[in-house]
């Protein structure tokens, strides 16, 4: 299983700071069930119990940085423990599949119905082309508003973040999903109309007016289908194994 996901997004493709790959239990496990889903904490550990899954493929690493102490005093310590006490394995896929071709941008892409998709800001790593970007174009122009209320639509989000509407149509978009304000330079380099992210700081927003239209629609948002591109790799390389994606909404930002 852990070799299936990584064939598709090897851990060299994950930025240095990052933690990918196994975070909790033992590699030779056999899988009686894998939960699917961005955020690894307790409830998502519940969930897998729950559904007699020894196995939690997460986006977002439940590690970051190493541990001196596993006791009940962190949400993270204590999800730690609940795992091992229940002999549940945790594997992240984060910057790496980030950075892999058909990767998470490409699934956002995909939900936009974007054609001609394909990396910008590209890298290659060990001889394997990625990228943190994608870059594509709409079925058809539409006006800025209009484009706004589809990507609210699709993705499901309350509200976007955006600079000052474009008056011109969006036909080419940027994607990056998460936290993306780096590549926006590189967005309008490539030509695109609109640049999608899931989130930015406040002072990127100044003096890009009319140049591209900025959508922040929210980390979590932006990279909910993730669980998606998983449960497809384990269908196609791992045929016998129950995948389930998770229930639990461990978005921790709560819109009022």
């Amino acid at each position: 299983m852990l070799s299936a996901l990584e064939r598709f997004a090897p851990l060299p493709l994950q930025e240095s700071w990052d933690n990918a790959g196994l975070q909790v239990g033992l590699t030779e496990t056999e899988v009686s069930g894998a939960l699917l889903c961005l955020d690894v904490n307790e409830r998502i550990v519940d969930e897998a119990i729950q559904k007699g899954c020894n196995l939690i493929v997460s986006h977002h690493p439940l590690l970051f940085r190493g541990l001196k102490t596993i006791s009940d005093l962190t949400d993270v310590q204590r999800t730690v423990m609940k795992a091992i006490q229940n002999g549940i394995c945790v594997v992240s896929m984060h910057t790496n599949m980030d950075n892999a071709k058909d990767g998470v941008n490409f699934k956002i892409a995909e939900k936009l119905g974007l054609q001609q998709v394909h990396f910008f800001a590209t890298k290659s790593v060990d001889g394997v082309e990625a990228g943190s970007g994608v870059i594509g174009e709409l079925a058809g122009p539409l006006a800025a508003d209009d484009f706004v209320k589809v990507l609210k639509k699709t993705f499901d989000v309350e509200c976007a973040m955006c600079n000052e509407l474009l008056r011109r149509p969006v036909r080419k978009v940027a994607i990056c999903g998460g936290a993306g304000d780096f590549l926006l330079d590189a967005a309008i380099a490539e030509g695109a109309d609109a640049f999608i992210t899931g989130e930015m700081h406040y002072h990127q927003y100044f003096g890009y007016e009319q140049r591209i239209q900025i959508c922040v629609i929210g980390h979590y948002q932006s990279e909910q289908f993730t669980s998606e591109i998983f449960r497809d790799i384990i269908a196609k390389e791992c045929h016998d194994v129950k995948t389930f994606i998770a229930e639990t909404n461990t978005n921790p930002i709560s819109y009022f």
